[in-house]
């Protein structure tokens, strides 16, 4: 019995170490996260908390925090896809107001020209 219960920590600190692992290389790859990927991270630690709790209520932690990592980890990136589709949308709109109010500068200063020109 006692043999499985060192199996059984050795596994869980391989799990937590690869996890560590992958998290490091991942932050390492460079560039500023988006909303969708923040979203995951942040459900999948949150899915991985609650899981490893719910999961020691019924004696099995590691499985219950892969489990809850997994599903947080698809409800964050669901979240943070909503949120970067908007944020790419408010983009997309202030390019616009942009664009309008440049176009708005010229004809006004196209307007001005005209009036200044004396009349044939």
């Amino acid at each position: 019995m006692n043999y499985f219960l060192r199996v059984k920590r050795n596994f869980s600190g391989i799990v937590v170490s690869a996890a560590v692992m992958a998290t490091l290389i991942a932050g390492c790859a460079g560039g500023n996260l988006t909303s969708r990927e923040k979203g995951a991270g942040i459900g999948a630690l949150g899915g991985a908390s609650v899981g490893g709790l719910i999961g020691s209520a019924v004696h099995h932690p590691a499985i219950g925090a892969a489990i809850g990592g997994a599903l947080g980890l698809g409800a964050g990136a669901l979240i943070g896809d909503q949120l970067q589709g908007r944020d790419n949308q408010a983009y997309e709109q202030d390019r616009q107001i942009y664009q309008n109010n440049q176009e708005v500068l010229r004809q006004q200063r196209e307007l001005e020209t005209l009036r200044r020109r004396p009349e044939y």
